[in-house]
């Protein structure tokens, strides 16, 4: 009996381990997943929780619930892994034995990381929203708030939903223009990057967004600590950005496990070969998801379109094959921009966002880089494509290889 196991059931090792539960026979596998509890948060929905929209626990399924038959899910925290034993220890004793491990722990936001974030004005004046409590404590926050200067905030890259700071500045706007605030509220995105979003031909090309919501950019900003009492900013460079109310993404860090095992980089992601997603050194270790180091977004459509790669090359690897599947890096993400309307962008490693139609050239229905309401309704259905067609590992009706067909060349002039 052959052992796979799966440290994570979020996204990526839930559609890794379902995939895998129907291509290896019950017979001769064993499959484990691990994870520290039962709920399975759908991350996305957070950005709608503190403009009104459903709590956390509407947003919350049991993870058992979506794995295949044959599929034992254990729950409890990873202290180590031993790849020369091949074991995983858990934190109460528990000694798990793999002939094959998956990491699938994903990233998460880590304030302590950040002097002076943490302290007497955390969830009093600054706030987090890609948690659960932080998107509920900024609902009120938000509603609450009727004038003065609000900063959205990153604080370094890599992120998970890198386009997520964004969408909450775009949200935002349009939520203080309806409430009649807008000219009594100043705001301000703060980026570490040279540029809104992390792709140069989409901030070339989208830039007036915040332009025209008269969003102020403040680029290449790298801080060094938040100054809580005079609730402002500090670069490493001095520069200062002051606020009232302050949105930020924490530094984002892989799980810890990860750098105890010595399976990390300073950021405890796992070094992997970016197209067959095995990691470096160890070949029957395979990371997915938020938890590697691919130099692509940290996004569940990275989860779901390299998912099938990784199960291909499992299996060659079984099989004493080549590894064979490779894969390009392919995203894509909605970008939700206010007034009921959002932008989708599509890319991998060597191609950046481009317009078109998506996915099906010439038809759609979906527009690239360009603003429309179908989109917008798009990201608003897709959770309950997330839940019964992703998660379950089903096929889906979109190439998991960046296709350049119905788009069109651009420059970075354009």
């Amino acid at each position: 009996m052959k052992r796979l196991v799966i440290l994570g059931a979020g996204t990526a090792g839930t559609i890794v381990a379902n995939k895998l539960r129907r291509r290896f026979p019950m017979s001769e596998w064993q499959i484990t997943v691990v994870d520290r509890d039962d709920h399975h948060l759908y991350q996305p929905g957070l950005l709608f929780v503190p403009f009104g929209a459903e709590p956390p626990e509407a947003l919350t399924r049991s993870r058992r619930s979506f794995l295949r038959r044959g599929v034992r899910l254990f729950l409890g925290e990873v202290e180590v892994v031993q790849p020369e034993l091949r074991v995983v220890l858990l934190t109460d004793g528990r000694v798990i034995g793999y002939d094959y491990l998956v990491i699938a722990t994903g990233t998460s936001p880590r304030p302590d990381q950040t002097p002076g974030m943490l302290g007497p004005q955390w969830r009093r004046s600054i706030f987090d929203f890609y948690t659960a409590d932080g998107a509920v404590a900024l609902r009120q926050a938000l509603a609450d708030f009727d004038r003065g200067r609000l900063v959205v905030h990153v604080v370094d890259q890599p992120i998970k939903c890198p386009v997520a700071p964004l969408e909450f500045a775009f949200l935002a706007e349009a939520r203080f223009r309806e409430r009649g605030l807008r000219d009594r509220i100043e705001l301000v995105y703060a980026t570490p990057l040279s540029g809104a979003f992390t792709k140069p031909v989409a901030s070339a090309a989208l830039g007036h967004l915040l332009t025209e919501r008269k969003i102020e950019l403040e680029t290449d900003f790298l801080v060094e600590r938040v100054d809580a009492e005079r609730k402002t900013l500090v670069s490493y460079d001095e520069r200062e950005v002051p606020f009232d109310l302050l949105v930020t993404v924490p530094l984002n860090l892989g799980a810890d496990f990860v750098a105890r095992s010595g399976l990390g980089d300073e950021l405890n992601y796992v070094p992997v070969d970016r197209h067959t997603l095995q990691a470096t050194g160890h070949p029957e270790i395979f990371a997915i998801g938020d938890a590697n180091d691919l130099p692509t977004s940290k996004a569940g459509s990275v989860a779901h379109f390299s998912a099938e790669v990784l199960a291909e090359n499992l299996d060659d690897l079984v099989h004493g094959r080549p590894l064979r599947a490779s894969f390009d890096g392919h995203a894509n993400c909605f970008v939700e921009t206010g007034d009921g309307k959002g932008l989708l962008i599509d890319f991998n490693y060597d191609v950046e966002p481009l317009p078109g139609e998506y996915p099906v050239p010439r038809i759609g229905p979906l527009s690239l880089l360009h603003e429309t309401a179908r989109n917008h309704w798009a990201k608003l259905a897709f959770q309950s494509v997330y839940w019964h067609l992703l998660l379950p590992g089903r096929r889906m009706p979109v190439p998991n290889q960046l296709s350049l067909r119905g788009k069109r060349r651009v420059s970075r002039e354009d």
